[in-house]
């Protein structure tokens, strides 16, 4: 495993800006290894050259505060609450981008800073309209809590008396108010820098300067991907998700509707954080008590739908493979790419149109639960479809614009009615006077109740792509994959490298289960085959790999490729718990393996609900007509299908 493409994803459509070249100063200067004796309020420190005040701080345990300063992102230094005073500078100095280049002595709490950083509180107030205990972000807000911090108690500079800007609320997934920015340019570098995108920026010049899309277009009229990164990342309550709970409530109590609500691993794995419970701690069968005490009828696991789509894009890889390899067809186009991230999805749309072939025609987990749920399920209970309300506890503000997209309605109904993100659930149920982690555990409901570890390991990044291995290489091959992998843990696809890079050969082969025989005789002709796969997550990494793919190089050589839009995958995505940070990214990956590793069944072809679906239902198999029509996005009246 490596990664070829390591650099710094830096955007390419403009001359790089003064942050990024202190950036990029300062990276050079760590990097050339000598260190710099410092003292920070009296406590010495000896740091690389080019380590920054906030960051020896750190090191210090010293907390100086920031508010435009994010772990994830470069340094602006644009909202001055982070000053402290550097012996001899004439000036107070941004703590968060200054960088040590000679001995220094620091103070971080004198009277002048105090002073500074109230002054500075106070000017983000006058111009931050709205109330606090009507923001979706009260308690949670990183201005509310520097105000407190430093003593606001009335408004110094003046307050606002009325919106400057209408709400955009045009976005199925991005909620705008650009009343309560505070100009800290978070949203503009995660757009520009960290995913890639470019649909923020700041227009305009001193005290006419504001946040905008593209000529100031409605959020959903501009190449937005709904990965809600941009929320994540807001320190108040300017950007958030649609939060349409009341609607799924006023479902609940609609005493004609029968509300089911399908639960991801990565919400389950961060719900707790809006608890206050420590991120790492996955609350999945305490979860399923709360909700059914909220009022869903039923309650069911996503990982079933996910071992569902490996069965359905596994197949499909296999197809692709036998025309590219023993067809010789030349339209049968690899590399081929998942297709479980919506965020991925819309950008693959925007910025490269020409590969959309490329993409596995496979509907994600989501969207395939919903589908089933209004046709077989239904079915077997003996109810109207359109009785049915879905619901979808997704970690993510783009599934809210997938379930919303017109082809996903192939069960003759709107397949998905209603995304929830971690956060609106953890909402909903303390609305309902719940503690969750108090909660009695539960198990999911059948039909669809068992799930396996594959479908757990969907939420964090490269967790398709080891699922996807988990059962191809069993069914080519008819070996355990604990055979070549110690304990079915795929490591070489593991990681938070922005992009990654696996070869695994297939160094026999079996027979032809009876699950997939439409798809070959024999699988003699992938004995030997080396198989090259990647794994990216982020936008600005799919980039990386698209534009090599573009190229010729290593990528385009590639049989699969996971794309995750979210940084870390799913675990990361824009509707989990605020803050986010690689730690508590980390954290959540931490439990997401955990859980994988307790399953008793952790591949999905094993999946017994899964068996019992193409025994019962899809019987044609994976990639049959039948599946194809209500699983996949492509589709033609005569019933064949196209890969």
């Amino acid at each position: 495993m490596r990664d070829d493409l390591s650099m710094p994803a830096v955007s390419d459509r403009a001359p790089k800006s003064q942050t990024l070249r202190t950036v990029e100063a300062i990276a050079y200067a760590k990097a050339i290894g000598k260190q710099i004796d410092v003292s920070i309020d009296g406590n010495p420190i000896t740091v690389p050259l080019g380590t920054t005040i906030l960051e020896a701080a750190q090191k210090l345990g010293i907390r100086i505060p920031t508010l435009c300063y994010h772990e994830d992102l470069c340094l602006a230094g644009v909202c001055r609450v982070c000053v402290v005073e550097v012996q001899g500078q004439r000036t107070l100095q941004a703590a968060c981008s200054y960088p040590i280049t000679m001995p220094i002595k620091v103070r971080t709490h004198t009277a002048a800073v105090r002073r500074a950083r109230r002054h500075v509180i106070d000017l983000l107030l006058s111009t931050h309209y709205g109330e606090c205990y009507t923001c979706g972000r009260n308690n949670n807000c990183e201005l509310q809590a520097l105000a407190m911090e430093y003593g606001v108690d009335f408004y110094r500079f003046g307050h606002p008396s009325a919106p400057r800007e209408a709400i955009d609320r045009s976005s199925h997934s991005v909620v705008r108010d650009n009343n309560k920015c505070v100009l800290c340019r978070r949203c503009v570098r995660t757009c520009i820098d960290l995913q890639e995108v470019g649909v923020l920026e700041v227009i305009g010049r001193g005290d006419r300067s504001r946040v905008s899309t593209f000529m100031g277009k409605p959020q959903s009229d501009v190449i937005c991907i709904n990965c809600g990164q941009c929320i994540n990342r807001c320190p108040t309550g300017a950007l958030r998700a649609n939060d349409l709970t009341d609607e799924v409530w006023a479902a609940i109590d609609d005493p004609k509707k029968h509300v089911v609500i399908q639960t991801a691993p990565s919400p389950r794995a961060a719900i707790g954080e809006c608890f206050d419970v420590a991120p790492g701690t996955a609350l999945t069968f305490e979860l399923n008590t709360a909700l059914r005490r909220c009022g869903f009828d039923k309650v069911f696991d996503t990982n079933f739908a996910a071992d569902l789509t490996i069965l359905e894009e596994g197949t499909e890889l296999l197809i692709r493979l036998k025309r590219a390899l023993v067809d010789g067809d030349p339209s049968a186009r690899l590399p081929q790419f998942t297709s479980c991230s919506p965020g991925w999805i819309k950008y693959i749309e925007h910025f490269y149109p020409e590969y959309l072939p490329h993409v596995s025609t496979a509907k994600s987990p989501q969207q395939m639960f919903g589908t089933l749920l209004k046709t077989w399920y239904a079915e077997l209970g003996g109810l109207d479809p359109a009785d049915i309300v879905t619901v979808a506890l997704m970690p993510c503000s783009a599934k809210k614009f997938e379930c919303n997209r017109p082809e996903m309605c192939q069960s003759g109904y709107k397949d998905v009615d209603y995304g929830l993100t971690t956060r609106e659930l953890a909402k909903m149920i303390r609305e309902a006077g719940i503690d969750l982690p108090r909660m009695p555990k539960t198990d999911f409901d059948d039909p669809f109740g068992t799930a396996t570890g594959s479908g757990v390991i969907f939420g964090a990044t490269g967790g398709v792509m080891e699922a996807a291995i988990r059962t191809v290489l069993e069914i080519v091959t008819g070996k355990k994959v604990e055979n070549f992998f110690d304990h079915a843990e795929v490591l070489p696809v593991r990681g938070f490298e922005g992009v990654r890079y696996a070869e695994l050969t297939i160094p026999e082969v079996g027979p032809v289960p009876d699950l997939v025989k439409h798809v070959a005789d024999n699988w003699d002709w992938l004995k030997g085959v080396t198989l090259k796969l990647g794994v990216c997550h982020g936008t600005a990494n799919a980039k990386r790999v698209m534009e090599n793919i573009k190229a010729g190089g290593q990528f385009s050589q590639c049989h699969f490729i996971e794309f995750m839009a979210c940084p870390g995958g799913c675990l990361g995505g824009g509707g989990q718990p605020i803050p986010t940070s690689p730690t508590i990214r980390a954290a959540r990956a931490n439990a997401i393996y955990a859980e994988d590793r307790s399953y008793r069944v952790r591949k999905s072809h094993e999946n017994p609900a899964i068996v019992a679906v193409y025994e019962r239902f899809l019987t044609d198999g994976p990639c049959g007509a039948k599946s194809h029509r209500l699983l996949h996005t492509h589709y033609t009246p005569r019933g064949k299908y196209i890969v």
